[in-house]
């Protein structure tokens, strides 16, 4: 067991439901170990601006309820230079900070191997609603955010019924459509258009008209952010909005737009996400005492694990057709075969999800 005297814990990038109960696991975890936390706000820019606050168990008390992040968060430019990180670095010496847990997504995770390669041990917990760390099966904050879009749904459906209207609704995700395609199945959605499968927009009008033929009043067409279109003057425009322009002209039925934007990221975490995050604040700790870094605490098959920063992040850009020449070369022949199970098993859970999808949303 490695000693610490002192961690420090930030979240970063978008913030999520459960960031502040991985911020409590982590604290109370910690310094049942002996160790003491610092809470670095702001992010990234908190390690360079010295802005550092300590992390006690009742400052974190209670906070397990609330969604955001006590630490708030920041994207921060000036880290991912050599200047700003000697900035964090001196930070963290001048407040004998010996290791960093970071809360967030691929950013997140970038700079804490950023911070491991300047010689400041450091784990990444990932926390993001939009589930988009293809490495990990699961991440804090997408359950809530897909409660939260359900709710909503549910609450825009009463009024298509009352008027026989069609909604289509923009939710967030970037370019992961998980959010839309599980609360679109969720709230009985007529049609779901995500980045991931090639949509069908002639087939998601027929099945309009023919609700419409059958007596269906009220139909709601998820879209994920993620997906766009080239509009009449050439410009590329959500696809959400050009849709909806297209349903009412060609069925008739009135089709409302709505965009839940940032609604999605905000309220209080379900228990899911209060659980996993608490479990992976808690494996994180242990990971930094066992003398372990660069290291990103993941969900595999139900199991709380970890793995390798830069392959997860390599995981990432594979999937996601991001790679660049010379990504491949640091792993062996069995990691880039990891790589490509990784990413066939996502690729798989969201055909068979979609599939579904057009065979039991009419």
């Amino acid at each position: 067991m490695k000693k610490f005297r002192r961690i420090g814990v930030l979240t970063s990038g978008g913030d999520a439901p459960g960031m502040n109960a991985a911020i409590r696991a982590i604290t109370r975890k910690a310094l049942e170990q002996g160790v003491e936390v610092m809470g670095i706000i702001g992010g990234y820019s908190g390690l360079i601006n010295e802005n550092i606050i300590p992390l006690t168990t009742g400052a974190v008390s209670n906070i397990i309820t609330h969604g955001g992040t006590i630490l708030y968060s920041d994207r921060c430019k000036e880290f991912k230079t050599e200047e700003g990180m000697q900035k964090a670095i001196a930070t963290c010496k001048k407040f004998n900070i010996d290791a960093i847990v970071a809360i967030g997504g691929d950013g997140t995770f970038r700079g804490a191997t950023d911070l491991t390669l300047h010689g400041i041990p450091a784990i990444g917990v990932t926390g993001t609603i939009d589930n988009d760390i293809t490495a990990t099966d699961y991440t804090v904050g997408f359950d809530t955010a897909m409660n939260t879009v359900l709710e909503a749904v549910d609450r825009l459906r009463d009024t298509c019924e009352s008027h026989a209207r069609c909604d289509v609704v923009e939710v967030m995700g970037r370019d992961c459509g998980q959010i839309a395609l599980m609360a679109g199945i969720a709230s009985g959605a007529v049609a779901i258009c995500i980045p991931e499968v090639p949509f069908d927009e002639e087939l998601a009008i027929e099945k309009i008209k023919s609700a419409k033929a059958a007596g269906k009043r009220g139909m709601i067409v998820v879209v994920s952010e993620g997906v766009t279109a080239v509009d009449e003057n050439g410009k590329t425009v959500p696809y959400g909005e050009l849709l909806r322009s297209r349903i009412e002209d060609q069925t008739g039925v009135e089709t409302k737009f709505a965009r839940l934007a940032h609604v999605v990221r905000g309220g209080s975490p379900t228990l899911r996400d209060r659980l996993t995050a608490t479990k992976m604040g808690v494996v994180a700790v242990e990971l930094l005492l066992e003398g372990k870094s660069n290291r990103v605490v993941i969900e595999d098959n139900g199991e709380i694990t970890d793995l390798d920063i830069l392959f997860a992040l390599t995981v990432d850009r594979m999937y996601k057709n991001k790679l660049k020449e010379g990504d491949l070369e640091k792993f062996s022949e069995a990691d880039i075969d990891e790589m490509r199970k990784i990413c066939e098993k996502r690729t798989e859970e969201i055909d068979i999800l979609y599939k579904m999808s057009y065979e039991i949303c009419k």
